[in-house]
């Protein structure tokens, strides 16, 4: 059963498939889900990462947008939900995760969850949202190497209304764009395809994810236990073909591959705990001609041009 949820399947085809009732799987769901976000909470902590990226993803929950009534609905439990998450680029670990409204509060709820797994001072990169640079500066200083990579869509003269109109690249204009945010990031390792990557896994292996689908989560708490059961599993048990080692194996949080077995029984048993804390962040010398500032302040660096 635990099988089938990790691979795409559907409530009802893994009804169909394991021939026990789509309420049981939902409550089974529920749980192993609840425990993954705990299992997540007390490895993934204390990392050093060098490239950090940070995206979100949107779905639905409960109804569609314009469905929504005010007077008869929750708006923060119905319609978009976006998964904001922090990926750490050279393990392709998921360093954590949020499900929440594309607003600032929660975009400052992903910074801050990132932050406290942290030890050093990475390299940040995003798209263009906006969101992103006042948590980043709040939780990271101006010392952070924080650059943007923007993706210029426009009208390419497709027909109006259509995926051609709206996603078209005009022609004589670069589609991507770098801007360093804050300090003095290399803009050369300022990308977000692995995370926007991690994203098109999701759509593959969650169904709640898909798009134009009937399978969208109906209520928020199981689609916040089916989130955390799929990134736990990636990170846990999912060897990367490029590293033949899983991302948690890479990033030094365990030693061995995860069989989903042990993910279920350690995931069920795990207790509530603390979650982690900001602690102090060590700032890494910087390439090239560099003086170290006051106070563990960070490097004051020389630069071209």
């Amino acid at each position: 059963m635990l099988n089938a949820l990790v691979n795409g399947n559907s409530l009802r085809d893994t009804e169909r498939l394991n021939e026990v009732h789509r309420d049981t799987i939902m409550r089974f769901a529920l749980r192993i889900g609840e425990g993954c976000q705990r299992l997540h909470d007390r490895l993934v902590r204390d990392l050093a990462c060098a490239l950090v990226d940070f995206d979100e993803q949107h779905s639905w929950c409960g109804k569609k947008q314009k469905r929504i009534d005010p007077e008869k609905d929750d708006e923060s439990t119905v319609g978009e939900q976006w998964t904001w998450a922090s990926l750490d680029r050279t393990s392709k670990l998921i360093i954590a995760w949020h499900v929440g409204k594309r607003d600032a509060a929660n975009a400052d709820r992903i910074v801050a969850d990132t932050r406290a797994r942290l030890v050093v001072m990475p390299q940040i990169t995003t798209d263009g949202c906006p969101l992103y640079e006042k948590p980043i500066l709040y939780y990271f200083g101006y010392s952070v190497p924080y650059a943007q990579m923007i993706k210029r869509f426009g009208n390419s003269g497709g027909k109006p209304g259509t995926d051609a109109e709206k996603y078209g690249v005009p022609k004589g204009v670069d589609f991507i764009q770098k801007r360093a945010v804050f300090g003095s990031p290399d803009l050369a390792k300022a990308t977000t395809y692995a995370i926007e990557r991690s994203n098109l896994t999701n759509r593959q292996w969650n169904s709640r994810l898909a798009r134009r689908t009937l399978c969208f989560s109906k209520k928020l708490e199981n689609h916040k236990a089916a989130i955390a059961l799929q990134y736990v599993y990636r990170n846990l048990c999912v060897i990367s073909r490029n590293m033949r080692i899983t991302p948690a194996m890479a990033a030094g949080v365990t030693d061995h591959v995860w069989t989903l077995s042990e993910l279920m029984v350690t995931a069920l048993a795990e207790p509530e705990g603390e979650k982690p804390r900001i602690s102090e962040l060590f700032i890494p010398k910087p390439p090239g001609t560099s003086r170290e500032l006051p106070n563990g302040r960070g490097w004051l660096r020389s630069v071209t041009g």
